[in-house]
């Protein structure tokens, strides 16, 4: 076991001693002389004695001690037949069991006038890690009672060597021990770091690699488990520990390590199973809590565990991923404050222990009773396992196991547990990144989606958006809802080729352009039409699918476009569910003359119509046609009362998508109190304006609107003028009566947008219109329209109405209102009045009559 100490740094004995059962002192376990030395040590040391060992123990820490300070300590050191203390001898005592736990004390002699040098004391140091794991994996009892019966108890098995890397040429001397682990024949080495390498199983090279390369070392201990494959084939576990010295300036300049055969601490078949199946749910864990679940799932039970915590460790702070049990009082009082996720202060506040498992980077075991602060005790009063989760050098979490009875620690549960340590920490840290990049996507994909649903008349829109968690690119898919003039609403949903920001990017301009178009006042296949040459002309190899509908919320009529979209769903209100059959043209982008014909579809009051993308119904594991029928089946169930309670049954309960997932679902109401219209062209006379209050002021008294009459003349008045004074051509009046407010809207053929002005003098004659219309309406805008604009304003009603109040005024204005030179009227235009159930009102009744505007 020492022998290799002894030829490195010429030591002349090494010994160990272990705690009793009593634990009231260190006896000798196991000693290795030098050739032709004959030094001996006491066989015990009592603990509340003063000796090296008992002061090494107790303090925790190695003591190094010159032959001037050991003569201090009197007749209790190193002897010789000869004498009783020997000059000139040195001697370091280093305790066995880094994590506070006490198994022993690894004591070193040393023919050294002037002390053990500082590149010894690093071996040594290294080296008294590989002892501790002997002697926990034989128990220290079993060392002292000497039971060669029981396998792995004698401390000679270890077999260590150690090695200088220096960072800046990559040139390495190792000791024959080392060659021969690795199975490398002393004259074969070449000095290279490689050579080594090239032994060992390609899997663990990447692991290998983080510790040795030059250019990620920063100062510190790390810690390696790899496997190598000898000459002859077989397979060897080896454990390497190594330093890093850094120079004046603060570069690493070698690496001091030591490599020990770790192949009879390796787990059992049972433990290897449990390892493999924790590393199959990590591989799919994509967040941070899906790690934390994975680790539950894995461990907890085949454990035996009470308690499990996974938390990563950000900038001094632990941020709790998962808590199992799942319950604020089964944990420690400093665990419930820290319940909504994150610690408001660093853990080394409230628990030093675990602060100092964490800088030390090692898996630390306490038995029952052990003296933990509340914190740490509590979570595991029959044992705890503290694991520092180690990533790319660095520890980046920790994860807690406590048992609720009293454990028993297994030879090689520190083995499986710094295994699974390793698998944790390289997952949280993928986890994290991955966190962060699908945060970044998500956000990037929702800036480009609608914040929020407009309020419908006679409807209720609901929308739901799920990004993908097998990708962490943005996707393509989009949704809109478009409130449109006359009681017509506009449905879109669509979806871009492939997953990426340029994917995105055309998602983005699709849906602007699509609003635009319907919102000027094109049919459905128009403007699908429009977007499609639109998209054919873009610098891009991408195409686009999408389903456009059109409803008119009065009439209950829809009318539905697909460009290479999926079908929508429609739920009848008895419960009926089927795919509507859509006429479809082919995918935006491709083909630039493509026709898009229209179907029609009626809607009864309590219908649910759900638009959706292909991410809901089809994936690696769901065929297309199962999917869509799983939906039907879905939507056919839920209670159509609340429609996001529908939406959410139809997304189910699968946290893993291949695609991103977009649904819009609709439900027609119908209008409790339909929409009465009147219109009015405005010829462009003298007193154009005095008729059109005339006409508006007949049509309010018929609708019994007295009270809102002088607001709606003052508004009448001004819009009016201003389209009559800005504007050439035709300007037309239009008047809306609903349940709760009056619309007073002007079309003019101008495509310029109204400009409020920030300022008005005193002695300007103008510019106060928009400022009135503003001030006397509750809402007022101005919305584009095919070759023209409209712009309204909206009065709030001093009392809803319950059902129509009458018809506007039928017949041409009187005689003796018109001039007695005015043109004859035109057949479909001219001075008069336009009631609900004329064609002309405003040109938009449906989608047949607006594809004239094509």
């Amino acid at each position: 076991m020492t022998g290799h100490v002894l030829t490195f740094t010429g030591t002349a004995l090494v010994a160990v001693y272990v705690l009793d059962a009593e634990g009231a002192e260190l006896r000798l376990a196991e000693t290795v002389r030098g050739a032709g030395r004959s030094y001996a040590l006491s066989a015990r040391y009592p603990l509340s004695g003063r000796s090296p060992v008992a002061d090494a123990f107790r303090a925790g820490r190695p003591l190094w001690l010159t032959p001037t300070e050991l003569a201090a300590y009197g007749p209790i050191g190193p002897t010789t037949p000869e004498t009783p203390t020997t000059p000139g001898v040195s001697l370091g005592a280093l305790p066995l069991g880094g994590d506070g736990k006490g198994l022993g004390c690894l004591v070193v002699v040393d023919e050294a006038p002037d002390g053990i040098d500082a590149d010894r004391r690093g071996f040594i140091e290294l080296y008294a890690h590989h002892v501790a794991a002997g002697v926990e994996a034989a128990g220290p009892q079993a060392l002292t009672q000497r039971r060669p019966e029981l396998p792995g108890l004698t401390l000679d098995r270890l077999r260590v060597g150690s090695f200088v890397l220096h960072l800046d040429s990559g040139r390495m001397t190792a000791d024959t021990q080392v060659l021969d682990l690795f199975g490398i024949r002393g004259e074969d080495f070449d000095g290279r770091v490689e050579t080594l390498l090239a032994v060992a199983v390609p899997d663990d090279i990447p692991a290998l690699m983080s510790v040795l390369e030059p250019d990620l070392l920063t100062s510190g201990t790390a810690q390696l488990e790899f496997r190598i494959r000898r000459p002859n084939g077989e397979l060897r576990w080896l454990g390497l520990r190594a330093r890093v010295e850094t120079g004046a300036d603060g570069t690493p300049w070698r690496m001091l390590g030591v490599i020990a055969e770790t192949s009879h601490l390796r787990p059992s078949a049972d433990e290897v199973s449990l390892v493999q199946r924790l590393s199959a749910a990590l591989a799919g864990a994509t967040t941070v809590r899906d790690v934390g679940r994975a680790v539950v799932g894995a461990l907890r039970d085949p454990l035996g565990a009470g308690r499990l915590a996974v938390a990563e460790l950000q900038a001094d702070q632990l941020v709790v991923g998962v808590l199992a049990p799942a319950e604020p009082a089964a944990w420690p009082e400093v665990w419930r404050a820290a319940w909504r996720s994150e610690w408001p202060e660093p853990p080394s506040h409230a628990l030093p222990t675990l602060a100092e498992a964490l800088r030390e980077g090692q898996v630390s075991l306490w038995p029952e009773g052990a003296g933990l602060e509340p914190g740490l005790a509590g979570i595991g009063p029959g044992g705890l396992a503290v694991l520092p989760l180690p990533a790319d050098g660095r520890i980046v979490g920790v994860c807690l196991i406590g048992w609720e009875q009293r454990h028993e620690f297994g030879p090689e549960e520190r083995s499986l547990l710094t295994a699974t340590a390793g698998l944790v920490g390289q997952a949280l840290v993928r986890a994290h990144a991955l966190d962060a990049e699908h945060e970044l996507a998500t956000m990037l994909q929702r800036s480009l989606l609608p914040r929020k649903l407009p309020e419908l008349p006679g409807g209720v829109a609901v929308t739901r958006y799920l990004p993908a968690t097998m990708g962490l690119e943005v996707g393509g898919d989009w949704y809109d809802v478009i409130p449109l003039p006359d009681g017509h609403v506009a449905l879109v949903i669509g979806d871009v080729q492939g997953h990426s920001a340029a994917a995105a990017t055309i998602m983005g301009q699709m849906r602007t352009a699509i609003r635009a178009y319907a919102v000027e006042g094109h049919p459905p296949d128009v403007v699908v039409a429009h977007a499609n040459r639109l998209l054919v002309g873009m610098e891009t190899d991408l195409f686009a699918t999408c389903c456009y509908a059109d409803l008119d919320m009065e009439e209950g009529e829809a009318w539905f476009v697909r460009a290479g979209h999926i079908q929508p769903l429609l739920r009848q209100p008895d419960g009926t569910t089927a795919e509507l059959d859509v006429e479809g043209g082919p995918p935006l982008g491709v083909v630039a003359d493509a026709e898009f014909p229209m179907t029609a579809a009626g809607l009864s009051a309590g219908t649910l119509i759900a638009l959706l993308t292909d991410g809901l119904v089809e994936s690696a594991r769901l065929d297309l046609d199962d999917g869509v029928r799983r939906a039907c089946q879905a939507l056919a169930r839920a209670d159509p009362s609340d429609p996001g309670g529908v939406a959410d049954a139809l997304l189910g309960g699968d946290s893993r998508r291949d695609d991103d997932v977009a649904l819009l679902l609709l439900r027609y109401d119908g209008m409790r109190v339909r929409p009465i219209r009147a219109s009015w062209t405005v010829w462009r006379l003298p007193d154009a304006v005095m008729h059109a209050r005339r006409f508006t002021a007949r049509t309010l008294r018929n609708w019994g609107l007295a009270d809102e009459l002088d607001v709606a003349l003052l508004v009448t008045s001004e819009l009016v003028t201003n389209a009559l004074v800005h504007t050439r051509g035709e300007v037309r009046l239009n008047l809306t009566l609903t349940a709760d407010r009056l619309r007073i809207a002007v079309n003019d053929p101008s495509p310029r947008t109204p400009v409020k002005p920030t300022t008005v003098d005193w002695e300007a004659t103008g510019g106060r219109g928009l400022l009135l219309i503003e001030a006397m309406s509750q809402t007022w805008g101005s919305v584009p329209l095919s070759g023209g604009k409209q712009v309204w304003g909206e009065i709030s009603l001093s009392s809803p109405r319950e059902e129509p109040r009458g018809a506007p005024p039928e017949g041409p204005s009187p005689p003796e209102e018109l001039p007695a030179e005015l043109p004859e009227e035109p057949p479909d235009a001219g001075p008069g009045e336009r009631t609900e159930g004329d064609e002309g009102a405003t040109g938009r009744r449906g989608p047949r009559r607006r594809r004239a505007r094509r």
